[in-house]
């Protein structure tokens, strides 16, 4: 392959940072040029904190969530109630409901959804550990806090049928959040109200 750049390191620098989401080439070199402008130890330490980040960082024994200890903050806090859990498919989710501060339960994160598609069926997503979690806690409510595509409703359609059952509602947030709209992306506001006004899951 080509050489790029003046730099062998340069060249192999600039490759990492444009694997990363949303950054080209030009946006990769506009930051590895940034880098080279910075103090060798403010770079050492950036780059070790990353590095601490990926061997230590964990996830959470009980919701999935990522936590720096074996249970997350969010399950080990006695101000929350532990008979709701919210499912959500990945940790970006628990943040946008966090921001909304319209929900005092806890959590549990899939990891994913279901899409057969992408080659993604339930053993691929923490099922298993969910349906665990209700069957050892005082779970009154499942709330389905999943995206409003095919992926989100035929992984809920696919807990709800597992949850069977067992003693606990389920419920489901309401369509403020349009049809087609991935989580993340739905506006506090908009989130907050459809997690108030969330329907039993039928």
């Amino acid at each position: 392959m080509q050489q790029e750049y003046p730099s062998k390191l340069l060249d192999k620098a600039v490759a990492e940072f444009s694997k990363l989401p949303g950054i080209g080439k030009k946006t990769a070199l506009r930051l590895v040029l940034h880098l080279l402008k910075k103090k060798k130890e403010e770079v050492t330490i950036f780059g070790s904190t990353i590095i601490e980040m990926r061997e230590k960082i964990m996830h959470c024994q009980h919701c999935n969530n990522i936590s720096d200890e074996p249970v997350c903050d969010i399950c080990l806090d006695i101000q929350r109630t532990d008979s709701q859990i919210c499912v959500v498919e990945n940790i970006k989710d628990v943040l946008a409901i966090e921001k909304t501060q319209q929900y005092n339960g806890k959590y549990f994160v899939l990891g994913g959804l279901i899409s057969p598609m992408d080659g993604i069926g339930p053993s691929d997503i923490e099922v298993e550990g969910l349906l665990q979690r209700i069957d050892t806690t005082k779970t009154n409510e499942v709330i389905l806090a999943l995206s409003a595509t095919p992926e989100g409703d035929t992984t809920a359609f696919y807990i709800f049928r597992k949850i069977g059952n067992r003693p606990a509602e389920i419920t489901m947030l309401a369509r403020g959040v349009a049809i087609g709209d991935e989580l993340e992306y739905a506006d506090e506001i908009t989130l907050g109200r459809s997690l108030i006004n969330r329907i039993k899951f039928s």
